[in-house]
């Protein structure tokens, strides 16, 4: 590897007044080591909280620093050997031993300073024992503020893509805005701009910066504007900034000035380029998600004009595949007269395979998308190529009643079929909880939920990315219960394919695929009688049409319903499995008079209720006439299960009342984990000491708490009455409890002060508790986490489980690894 050269560094220091006072500090030269490489960490454990050999090592001998030809054994036994790798000419490593192991190396320093760290293609980082985010997918926006102690300092790549790219270099302390990674709206011809962009800050110092505002100028516009959040020290944070200007006149590129400041004193400045289109070019907005605060775009490839258009028009969804910008794809569409198309990002091009919070994201979407374009609302549709067409059929099946019709392109069916995803067979009562957290990826058992939607399945017979196998199979499935489907195979078209001259990709922009989509309507709910519809979790999906599946009995199986309603006889018939609580809407009956309700073989009848909406719950087998359902059990608001908590705006707490290392860890994790929202998610997360942290200050807001009872002090208000309790001498639930050094567990919890948000918990116990929780995949696509996990080094995961309804361990659900059933 080659040497990198030494800088003279400055120490910055702001004075009361904000102005920056800088003084000299010594020369650090730094040199990089070689190299070494091992093909494999072992993995172990539990997919949720997976161990490798690396982490163990460390663990064990905090400075553990590997050999060329060294052994290292792995969790069952094998033993590899680090390997020295050699740099080519454009300085990466290519190396078979990179493709799911790890790579080492060192640099030392002749003095203790910042650096950045410039790395690409690897998942993350271990820095002198701490975690980073890595850069996984290239995208060449990862440089991580670092600070490198005097003598030796060992990095730990773990690496999955058989290349790898590695650089440090001194920085002085500073305060950057690094425009590499921006999120920029359009600007369109004769609108005026109220909007909003975001540019990442990197805060290259060893304090926090807080008291902070950003101000942007546009053209012909004013200065607008807003208070930064507080960022940590040595980290990266996306921040947005306002854009204020008048209709743009011409068309090319408008620059926005922006700047970062102290008060008065200027620390950072950036200029960004809008572009400024025409009313018929595709074009990118962009608003604020609700998800993490964060500014999100979609696309828009905007209805042509038309003589003969007298109504509004559709609205067209249509979802990226792997790799692909929301923009890139609305291009890849000829402009229509009769429908927009609108694309949301899955929060980056790779993002979460349409699942999870890109799900959340393309729900954002659909909703600003619905304020801004005014679509007809029964011509609502959804399409997709290749991971956007697993989202299509994914969100289609969960969301069967926002679309006239779906059209699936080169499209993957489910983890499970395509991504490497399995079920264990004879699952022991954990593995059963654990399955039954993922339920909602599990296509298959949702493909119910698509009778009433038109759909058309658009594959290649010679697609060498996604087999035409995966659409088969779906129209297999399909033929057995639907009407109204049809299955297009291109003879000898692959994964891409454009063979037209007409504007437009054909394995997108297919003619026979629109004109079908154009010929659906979404029904009124007073033309539909009979609701047949499936969910995996109402805190997902609850409603269709006019019935609404409020709690289940047990939590994230399959639940079931298929009602028929006689409006002149005021009567619902029909069936429900795994359902507690149900609500039906009788706005398509004749108001007042009685309702009459035959449920699983059982009768009742209701007057009619105040609210118009019918609620019923069942007791003892019965279905009865309910009240609404109180906001402190579990409704389809705030459901669970674990990943529940991060959304309404989420906040990372970490703790600072343990010692040295459990607050090191703590400020680590919480930081690790806000570069993977960041790098997956393009997100933004406040990340808060506890000693900073009040329920008052963050009301209604999911919160996230990184340590235990002992070393996070806001564990108190926040979780005071929890039945699961973590300290330093174990876990707690209910009367069980679990003692050692080496736990972590992950739950989630109600706010007790909010209708709406939840608190989710990483809390280690001991220093191998710690290195677990480090593993905790909870912000990967498809990894469904239960409502509560403890995880052992040395015995996987021990215990799991759901809560009740009303949130309890006693009507829940709770299995233990050393039992033979769940305990419930």
């Amino acid at each position: 590897m080659r040497y990198l050269v030494s800088l003279p560094l400055l120490c910055v220091a702001f004075g009361p007044t904000g102005a920056a006072a800088a003084k000299p500090a010594p020369v650090a030269t730094i040199q990089a080591g070689p190299v070494l490489a091992i093909p494999s960490a072992g993995g172990g454990g539990s997919p949720l909280a997976p161990w490798d050999a690396v982490r163990a090592e460390l663990l064990r001998h905090p400075g553990y620093e590997p050999q060329a030809d060294g052994e290292l054994t792995l969790p069952d036994g094998r033993k590899v050997r680090w390997t020295p790798l050699t740099i080519s000419k454009d300085g990466w490593y290519n190396n078979d031993a990179l493709r799911g192991g790890y790579a080492y190396t060192f640099v030392t320093s002749s003095a203790r300073t910042l650096a950045i760290l410039d790395a690409s293609a690897h998942s993350m980082v271990y820095v002198n024992g701490e975690p980073r985010i890595g850069d996984v997918y290239k995208a060449e926006i990862v440089k991580l503020p670092i600070v490198l102690r005097a003598g030796r300092n060992n990095f730990f790549l773990r690496s999955g893509r058989g290349f790898l790219r590695f650089g440090v270099k001194p920085c002085a302390p500073s305060v950057t805005l690094d425009t590499s990674d921006a999120t920029l709206p359009d600007l369109r011809l004769g609108e005026p701009a109220h909007t909003q962009g975001a540019l990442v800050l990197v805060n290259a110092t060893e304090r926090a910066l807080a008291g902070l505002s950003i101000e942007a100028t546009a053209p012909g516009g004013k200065s607008h504007r807003l208070p930064v959040p507080l960022v940590g020290a040595l980290s990266v944070r996306k921040i947005p900034f306002p854009i204020a200007a008048p209709a743009a006149k011409r068309l090319g590129d408008a620059t926005v000035k922006v700047r970062l400041l102290r008060g008065a004193a200027v620390l950072a400045r950036s200029v960004v380029h809008l572009r400024v289109r025409r009313t018929d070019q595709t074009y990118k907005r962009t608003f604020i998600s609700g998800i993490d605060g964060s500014v999100q775009y979609f696309a828009v490839n905007p209805v042509q004009p038309s003589r003969g258009a007298r109504t509004a028009a559709a609205l067209i969804l249509s979802l990226h595949g792997a790799s692909v910008e929301a923009i890139g794809n609305v291009d890849a569409y000829r402009g229509k007269t009769w429908t927009s198309i609108v694309s949301p990002t899955n929060r980056r091009p790779y993002g979460f395979d349409w699942e999870d919070w890109g799900r959340l994201d393309a729900l954002e979407v659909l909703a600003e998308a619905r304020r801004e374009l005014h679509p007809d609302p029964r011509r609502i549709y959804l399409t997709g190529h290749s991971m956007g067409g697993h989202g299509t059929w994914q969100i289609g099946a969960l969301f069967p009643g926002l679309f006239a019709a779906i059209g699936p392109c080169s499209a993957w069916e489910s983890a499970y079929t395509y991504a490497g995803g399995s079920r264990k067979e004879n699952a022991s009562s954990v593995d059963d909880i654990l399955q039954r957290a993922n339920a909602a990826m599990d296509t298959e058992s949702l493909a119910p939920n698509y009778a009433d939607e038109g759909v058309y399945i658009l594959h290649g017979d010679a697609d060498e990315t996604v087999p035409v196998t995966e659409a088969r199979h779906m129209a297999q499935l399909l033929s057995g219960f639907h009407k109204d489907y049809q299955l297009h195979e291109q003879k000898g078209a692959g994964h891409w394919w454009e063979s037209s001259d007409e504007p437009g990709a054909e394995c997108m922009d297919w003619p026979p695929l629109f004109d079908f989509l154009a010929r659906h309507t979404i029904p009124t709910n007073d033309a539909v009688r009979q609701v047949r519809f499936v969910t995996p979790n109402p805190g997902v999906t609850a409603s269709y049409r006019w019935a609404t599946i409020d709690q289940q009995e047990r939590a994230l199986q399959l639940s079931k319903i298929d009602i028929q309603v006689d409006p002149g006889q005021r009567r619902f018939i029909g069936t429900t499995s795994n359902v507690e609580r149900l609500a039906l809407d009788l706005s398509m009956l004749p108001s007042g008079g009685s309702i009459h309700v035959a449920l699983d073989g059982r009768t009742l009848d209701s007057r009619w209720p105040a609210t118009g909406v019918l609620r019923l719950a069942k007791a003892g087998g019965n279905w009865k006439v309910a009240g609404p359902l109180p906001a402190t059990q579990k409704n389809p608001l705030r459901n669970g299960p674990f990943r529940d908590a991060f959304r309404n705006r989420m906040v990372f707490v970490y703790g600072t009342a343990g010692t040295k290392e459990e607050n090191v860890w703590a400020f680590a994790k919480a930081r690790f984990d806000a570069e993977t929202f960041w790098y997956r998610g393009n997100g933004a997360i406040d990340v808060v000491p506890d000693s900073a942290f009040s329920t008052a200050a963050y009301r209604d807001r999911g919160v996230i708490l990184y340590g235990n009872a002992d070393t996070n002090a806001a564990w108190k208000a926040l979780l005071s009455d929890s039945p699961i309790q973590v300290t330093r001498r174990g876990v707690s639930i209910g009367g069980r409890h679990i003692a050692g050094e080496d736990l972590a567990c992950a739950f989630v919890r109600p706010r007790k002060d909010s209708s709406l948000a939840c608190v989710a918990v990483v809390a280690p116990v001991g220093g191998a508790g710690r290195a677990l929780a480090d593993g905790m995949a909870y912000l990967q696509p498809m990894n469904g986490f239960p409502d509560a996990v403890v995880a052992s080094l040395g015995k996987g995961v021990v215990a799991a489980g759901f809560f009740g309804n009303d949130w309890s361990l006693a009507s829940g659900d709770f299995a233990w690894a050393e039992d033979k059933a769940p305990a419930r």
